[in-house]
């Protein structure tokens, strides 16, 4: 019973502690958790990028009703994606993608009142939205954030800003994480 007392002890100074790749309270790129991100459209993907970013502010604010209309927000946007414009390898990577993103979307949109279900499958859907990005772009600087606190530390997300806000963990500990890579 000590032991686990001071694993989780360990664990929670481990999330406190600070981080010179955290940002400071006062990084000019903070954003609201619940304003609605907007992602510039100069890259195709950039509409399927709006909304996991606001599914991720969502869910870093607890609020699984917001992040259940942010999945179908998702959904949306790769309905109307055109990938005309990409490379023959991007679309290779973009329609290896495809049906794995628009699952995990369901699962988060039709699960509004069950945000651990919501995260599970946000956890799924990070990965691929990250072999998104890496594949095709976005003109914004994109963060991989990781969790050490959920599935063992496997746990990432992009994220729109220098500031952790974890949607693992939500408002319980919303400032556990570290940045693991810039995407430019």
């Amino acid at each position: 019973m000590a032991i686990s007392a001071a694993i989780l002890a360990l664990s929670f100074t481990a999330c406190n502690s600070t981080d010179n790749n955290k940002a400071s309270a006062t990084d000019s790129t903070q954003i609201s958790a619940t304003a609605p991100v907007m992602v510039s459209d100069a890259k195709p993907a950039d509409a399927i990028l709006t909304g996991y970013i606001n599914l991720k502010n969502s869910l870093a604010a607890d609020n699984s009703s917001d992040a259940a209309k942010n999945g179908q927000e998702i959904l949306d946007a790769v309905s109307k994606f055109d990938n005309s414009s990409l490379t023959p390898e991007q679309k290779k990577v973009f329609l290896g993608l495809v049906g794995d993103i628009k699952e995990n979307s369901e699962h988060i949109n039709e699960n509004g009142d069950k945000i651990d279900h919501q995260r599970e499958h946000f956890e799924m859907l990070s990965k691929d939205m990250y072999d998104l990005v890496k594949s095709v772009g976005t003109d914004k600087t994109m963060y991989l954030d990781s969790c050490p606190m959920y599935d063992n530390g496997k746990a990432t997300w992009l994220s729109e800003m220098k500031e952790i806000k974890n949607p693992y963990l939500g408002k319980k500990m919303d400032t556990c994480g570290a940045i693991k890579e810039t995407l430019k």
